[in-house]
């Protein structure tokens, strides 16, 4: 991949969405009903276009994650309580902003029992009996690789269920806390065995070669994969890894036809792209 200089963000993306009615009406509903989104917390860079677009993700379980990845900008530490209560609010604030498809996801609680599965089930159940017609995305965390606690979200039948690989097998004990490229693997197959439509992604611009890349498409396709997103590794901060390659837009579209060719149902892959992103096409 062509190396571009990272002490200043190219052209490509360095761009500026205005905040109209719909994202001032999403803010509004997440701040009343006291929610968090990976849009904040994660400082996505989708979050004027997306909230202008009436979407977010919402995050359960807290803003507090028990594991410290190197490129993730949610803060870590020890979490607050599980909150009962969460589930009946991400459900009514569906229903306040008359989504059709609803992504949600949750930091890693490596410190209860059953690593939320059981909020995440909860939470899938509210949002559906509340909003009959919805369809759900549920971005994962690995659960230790428990499938027990996995099955928990399987038998509440979100239509998409999401776990990300993040980056490469090789670089993955440098960027990630506490996961193994393997394990995240398997979880993303058990998905796969399911029926429910499966999903993953990786960042790029950590020092990956394309044909690590390529591997992970593999890799993902042979345990049964259907959806996959590519985007850019954005440094939240200079405590996190630094970015070592801006990858430029043509790559990104090389990546996504080579995935297309390989068998994916869906490949979203651009410089802004992020797990979420155009995710209600990933139902279809």
């Amino acid at each position: 991949m062509e190396e571009v200089k990272r002490r200043q963000k190219p052209d490509w993306l360095k761009i500026k969405v205005p905040k109209g009615k719909e994202y001032i009406e999403v803010r509004d509903v997440i701040d009343r009903n006291k929610l968090h989104t990976i849009c904040t917390s994660g400082q996505c860079p989708n979050k004027e276009d997306c909230w202008g677009r009436g979407t977010a993700t919402f995050m359960i379980l807290g803003n507090i994650c028990t594991r410290s990845c190197k490129f993730c900008a949610v803060p870590t530490g020890r979490p607050l309580p599980a909150d009962q209560a969460e589930p009946a609010r991400i459900a009514e604030s569906v229903r306040h902003m008359k989504l059709r498809h609803c992504v949600i996801t949750s930091v890693d609680r490596d410190d209860l029992e059953d690593g939320g599965a059981g909020i995440w089930a909860a939470t899938i159940r509210a949002v559906k009996e509340m909003n009959p017609g919805v369809t759900i995305e549920a971005l994962l965390p690995d659960f230790r690789g428990r499938k027990e606690l996995l099955q928990l979200v399987i038998d509440a039948r979100p239509e998409v269920i999401s776990h990300n690989l993040e980056t490469v097998k090789r670089l993955t004990p440098q960027v990630r806390s506490a996961a193994i490229y393997m394990r995240s693997l398997e979880v993303v197959g058990w998905i796969a065995e399911s029926g429910i439509r499966s999903k993953s992604g990786i960042m790029l611009g950590l020092g990956e070669t394309e044909e690590e890349v390529l591997q992970v498409m593999d890799d993902l396709r042979k345990v049964g994969c259907e959806v996959m997103t590519i985007g850019q590794y954005l440094q939240p901060s200079l405590k996190h890894l630094p970015v070592k390659e801006y990858i430029r837009p043509e790559q990104f579209e090389k990546f996504r036809e080579i995935g297309l060719e390989k068998g994916f149902r869906h490949i979203e892959s651009g410089p802004l792209v992020r797990s979420s992103y155009h995710a209600e096409k990933h139902v279809l």
